[in-house]
């Protein structure tokens, strides 16, 4: 699917994934956890970014994006330096 947004520079555009309610042993996680990295899968990337790839998904700091709404779509728009790792 192709994002209406083209990240400049070092900014990553991503989709949220849902995050997850319980741990894989059963625990449930509460909604007012510490601050916990947020995963999203990567839709477009600027062409300053060089560790992440269109696909990828990422682990981020929730307090450290932009979140624009386009066309019923959220999309998050995350600098390069935020992203915390991939996920394989």
């Amino acid at each position: 699917m192709s994002t209406p947004i083209k990240p400049l520079a070092d900014r990553v555009v991503a989709r949220r994934e849902k995050a997850p309610t319980k741990t894989a042993s059963g625990l449930y996680l509460p909604d007012n956890a510490k601050e916990k990295p947020v995963m999203a899968t990567v839709e477009a990337v600027g062409s300053d970014v060089k560790y992440v790839k269109t696909g990828d998904k990422i682990l981020y700091k929730d307090y450290s994006t932009t979140e624009v709404k386009i066309n019923d779509v959220e999309y998050l728009i995350v600098k390069e330096e935020d992203i915390l790792g991939t996920v394989a």
